[in-house]
């Protein structure tokens, strides 16, 4: 054991910790500065890199006590760069900032056996500050029309299908009604959005939001109507759409809770209930037309 760790009395349970503490500082000094190679805008780029060179500092502090190199583990690396090269800077760093939470509890229960564990606390907060103010990504300005695209699309069509299932008993058929009224409603959402931002005097971002409330929609048409072009049996056709449309929710809110610091419980209970709620009531209403029509598929 090193001068310093005899000096300090260090137990082999609080070396471990810190041999922890140092895995996580070169991951992410790594991850950080292969993403400011990455990023186009110059200020964020510098950001990344000098918190990535703090990391490093924190890293060498560390191996002081510990008296040990640490390797870097390079499978996390990947998985967090390669998550925010794919699903956007913020959503990667924000998913790795959490993971790091645990890492800042361990740091305050070894302030009294680190001098320097207080400072390299301070710095990891500062950092969680900084990364809000820096990222700046399309994607999430106009999450406001990705979610209007997406939920408008899961309520309508999950209760469109429900109820065109029931009344029509034909794959085929309620692929077709369902693609055609998906389509409509699609081009629909994008025009009324692109109407409303107008109105509230953001015609520069109108042409966009309205790009990303459509697509969205479609996106979400296509999952919906995908198990009614594979399958011949309606109700095994609903069942999955109903489970495609929980997975959407799913996945979406986990990614909008983690990039903006949100509830993701209480907005995926919400919206699978309505989602779910609306599919329902539709259902029970195409049987009831299909009797009072007395019309047999």
């Amino acid at each position: 054991m090193n001068t310093d760790n005899q000096k300090l009395h260090l137990t082999d349970e609080t070396i471990q910790a810190i041999i922890l503490f140092q895995q996580n500082e070169i991951n992410e000094y790594h991850i950080y500065n292969r993403l400011a190679k990455k990023i186009k805008d110059v200020n964020n780029a510098s950001v990344l890199s000098r918190i990535g060179d703090e990391e490093k500092a924190h890293y060498e502090i560390l191996k002081k006590y510990s008296g040990r190199e640490v390797s870097p583990n390079w499978l996390k690396i990947n998985w967090y760069y390669y998550i925010s090269r794919i699903f956007g800077i913020t959503f990667g760093i924000k998913l790795m900032e959490k993971g790091e939470e645990k890492a800042q509890q361990a740091y305050a229960r070894h302030i009294n056996d680190i001098p320097e564990a207080a400072g390299i606390l301070a710095d990891e907060d500062k950092h969680e500050h900084e990364l809000i103010a820096l990222i700046d990504e399309e994607r999430l300005q106009y999450a406001g029309s990705i979610v209007l695209g997406l939920n408008d699309a899961l309520v309508e069509l999950t209760g469109a299908l429900a109820g065109l299932s029931l009344a029509m008993q034909n794959t085929r058929l309620i692929a077709m009604a369902g693609m055609i009224t998906g389509i409509a409603a699609s081009f629909s959402m994008a025009a009324s959005d692109y109407l409303s931002k107008k109105a509230d005097d953001a015609s520069k971002n109108a042409g966009k939001s309205a790009t990303y409330t459509g697509l969205a929609y479609i996106f979400t048409v296509i999952l919906l109507i995908m198990p009614y072009l594979l399958f011949s049996n309606y109700l095994i056709c609903l069942g999955l759409t109903l489970t495609i449309a929980i997975l959407i929710i799913f996945f979406f809110n986990y990614y909008i809770s983690v990039a903006k610091d949100l509830n993701f419980r209480r907005r995926f209970a919400e919206m699978a209930l309505i989602s779910l709620g609306v599919s329902a009531l539709t259902f029970g209403i195409g049987f009831l037309i299909r009797k009072g029509l007395g019309i047999e598929v």
